[in-house]
């Protein structure tokens, strides 16, 4: 478990500190960008938010409320708590159109900054786990690296990152969204900072 949760902040980290990053759109408080290597596409949401980076950090730590701005959660159900940092959580999404709905069981693990120009971290990574199989209703899917890094701006306003490396398993979400017919990403970005503030 020590392993899981280290190689999961490492590999949000590193995915932030990726080169070749391409913006693809910019509204006043959020801005998209999208970087691709080989089969992988990831994508980066910034979004400049009102509140303190701690404030931010607690609100979006805690996944039982994030149905509260994202609609593609339907339901999240905590399944362990691991310790004060780590948490494992199964979340079922609701079905696009043509598609199953799917579900995933994920590990969410917290760090505060150790040093004052650091964000807080908020990773999430799929995690097997055998007291939840699959179940014929859902698709299980997959989430290799996504989460949040908050960067503390003013004692009164932080820059929210999210991150997410796309799989198969997440793409009809975004499929529409990043050839522009949908506006899913932004409409979640712009909820999120409601939800914040």
């Amino acid at each position: 478990q020590a392993y899981l949760s280290y190689s999961n902040i490492a590999a949000l980290t590193h995915l932030a500190g990726k080169p070749g990053w391409d913006i693809t759109k910019t509204l006043d408080n959020v801005k998209i960008w999208t970087n691709e290597e080989g089969a992988v596409l990831s994508f980066k949401v910034e979004m400049q938010v009102k509140v303190p980076s701690q404030v931010a950090f607690s609100l979006l730590s805690d996944f039982s409320l994030r149905q509260r701005w994202d609609r593609h959660f339907l339901t999240c159900e905590l399944l362990q708590a691991v310790s004060e940092e780590e948490k494992i959580y199964h979340v079922t999404s609701a079905p696009m159109t043509g598609h199953q709905p799917r579900d995933f069981v994920i590990l969410v693990s917290l760090r505060q900054p150790c040093r004052p120009q650091e964000p807080y971290t908020v990773a999430v990574r799929s995690v097997t786990l055998r007291a939840v199989p699959p179940s014929p209703e859902f698709c299980r899917s997959e989430i290799l690296c996504a989460g949040f890094q908050i960067h503390s701006n003013s004692s009164s306003s932080c820059t929210v990152c999210y991150f997410n490396q796309v799989t198969s398993g997440v793409m009809p979400y975004l499929a529409a969204n990043l050839t522009g017919s949908s506006k899913s990403i932004e409409d979640t970005a712009l909820e999120c900072i409601k939800f914040l503030e």
